[in-house]
């Protein structure tokens, strides 16, 4: 699978708010069952196994036998991955904006003390 289908997989996955509402309780307590899982989701084990598995393939959610248990763990890995192809090119802009408003402001207050000294001085 090339870097676009898993994009496109990790989207599909996460386009459904159930889906979301899973890695939300992995994000809260890592490593649950599916029983866990389908005690915190108004749904059947049947219909949660079939999130677990979109979460699956999109490598969202990755799992580990620990004797007769299966724990599901989240795997932010694709996330910071979209982060990082989308938003953060256009954070980026918006960061240097900032960082420019903000030497604005600062480069202002001193021209400020500067003339609020020497109208002082003027005075005396």
């Amino acid at each position: 699978m090339d870097t676009v289908d898993e994009m496109d997989a990790v989207f599909k996955a996460l386009a459904d708010p159930t889906r979301r509402r899973v890695l939300d309780a992995l994000f809260r307590e890592d490593g649950q069952t599916l029983s866990a899982l389908e005690s915190r989701l108004p749904m059947t084990r049947f219909g949660v196994m079939k999130h677990l598995r979109v979460l699956e393939e999109a490598r969202l959610v990755t799992t580990r036998r620990r004797g007769r248990e299966k724990l599901h763990f989240l795997n932010p890995v694709p996330i910071r991955l979209i982060h990082d192809r989308w938003v953060s090119k256009f954070a980026a802009p918006w960061a240097a904006t900032l960082s420019a408003l903000k030497q604005d402001l600062e480069a202002e207050e001193r021209r400020r003390e500067r003339v609020e000294t020497q109208l002082g001085n003027e005075t005396k």
